[in-house]
């Protein structure tokens, strides 16, 4: 009896423990968010050279470099620039380069072949990534921000880029590739890198999130969980024209709430103004926030190629669960 006492006391504990964590999971996402909808420009640093191509059978190449690679260091000093790695490279001799590979890292001995315009290795790279994408949330009492409801992904389009930091700058869309069945749309916008609009920390699986530098011009709304996201009528705010923000009718047709890709929320464009602008969603889209019943719900994070006026998107509360801030 005993034996079944505390037994049983183990299982309350551990019960009482279980809804704790619970609510304090939840008790972590904020009530209230503002809703953004602008595009910015997002530039993020990769801590390295990204390796974008390879000429065949170049140094690298045979050494056994992969576009997508990124290199750390040369000769055990920390890179960060294509000319820091220039100079490092014009005496032309052999160098052992630090490379990370997905989340491994390995070195790779090589020499550099001499040509007529100097020592090369075969490769081509960039020490930064950037693009155009839309906010989807501010917090006002923090300054926290999210966007794009996805990460940025390396050249393999799998996992989230490693990077090390980035910025968001000012953008005004000049144009728009309008999306038909077969071949996805696409923003065009100019970015002012004079100013910096904020800053990005964390590049996740469901989205970049860092700090804005001022509050956007909207009211904070309440902020669904995924139980209260429901089959029906919704709006999205989207920039895609210059840097005027609107609202558009969208309808959401199926929940996955299990979906752990980004894809819980199948939605409709249902808004004549934007299936005329650009065919429905578009790429640089993604992000834009996804409001029901007064609350922000979630965040569109994917186009359907080929039925353009569909797409996915994501819980807000899961973009939020990967955002520091609320962890």
């Amino acid at each position: 009896m005993k034996h079944l006492t505390l037994t049983l006391r183990r299982t309350i504990t551990a019960l009482f423990l279980a809804i704790t964590l619970c609510v304090q999971a939840l008790a972590a996402m904020p009530d209230r968010l503002v809703p953004c909808g602008h595009t910015a420009g997002i530039k993020l640093y990769t801590g390295g050279l990204l390796i974008t191509a390879l000429d065949e059978q170049a140094p690298a190449q045979r050494a056994g470099l992969r576009a997508g690679d990124t290199i750390l260091k040369i000769d055990g000093t920390r890179v960060s620039s294509v000319q820091d790695a220039s100079l490092r490279l014009s005496s032309g001799k052999s160098v052992c380069l630090s490379v990370r590979r997905g989340e491994k890292q390995a070195e790779f001995y090589l020499t550099p072949e001499k040509t007529d315009a100097g020592y090369r290795l075969g490769i081509s790279v960039r020490d930064n990534i950037s693009g155009i994408g839309t906010i989807t949330f501010y917090d006002p009492e923090t300054g926290v921000c999210g966007a794009l409801g996805h990460g940025v992904t390396g050249l393999s389009g799998m996992q989230p880029l490693a990077a090390t930091g980035g910025i968001l700058v000012p953008s005004v869309v000049s144009g728009v590739k309008k999306g038909v069945r077969g071949t996805p749309g696409e923003l065009h916008g100019s970015f002012d890198v004079s100013t910096a609009l904020g800053s990005v920390s964390q590049n996740e699986t469901h989205g970049i999130f860092g700090t804005l530098n001022a509050s956007p011009a909207h009211e904070a709304v309440p902020v669904a969980d995924s139980t209260q996201v429901r089959t029906g009528a919704a709006t999205i705010l989207a920039n895609v024209d210059g840097a005027e923000t609107r609202e558009y009718c969208v309808r959401i047709d199926k929940l996955y709430p299990q979906a752990e890709n980004g894809r819980n929320l199948l939605i409709t464009v249902t808004d004549e103004r934007l299936l005329e602008k650009t065919g429905g969603i578009v790429q640089g889209m993604s992000g834009s926030p996804i409001l029901q019943d007064g609350r922000l719900v979630g965040a569109v994070t994917h186009v359907l190629v080929n039925r353009p006026e569909q797409g996915y998107g994501i819980f807000l509360q899961n973009m939020l669960a990967q955002c520091e801030a609320y962890q």
